[in-house]
């Protein structure tokens, strides 16, 4: 995967969740499975940035960006900011 390929599949993941939160705002709220899909997208959207950030870094240190691969869930969900 490349890096406009990444990019591209962020910003369907946030037009999807701009989606749920416009839906949320006309209907007072999410329904359970409309929340579970939220935190889902804001999960892939971390790993999506994650991938990208680790294909820019081997770039930058004069690496292959093919080198970088996706992380889990878990981990990437519990980094220290």
């Amino acid at each position: 995967m490349n890096d406009r390929r990444i990019l591209d599949h962020i910003n369907e993941l946030v037009d999807e969740e701009h989606a749920l939160y416009r839906r949320a705002e006309e209907d007072g709220g999410l329904n359970a499975a409309e929340r579970e899909r939220l935190h889902q997208l804001k999960v892939q959207l971390d790993q999506a940035w994650d991938l990208l950030d680790q294909r820019r870094a081997l770039r930058g240190a004069g690496r292959d960006p093919n080198e970088a691969h996706e992380r889990s869930a878990n981990l990437v969900e519990n980094y220290q900011q």
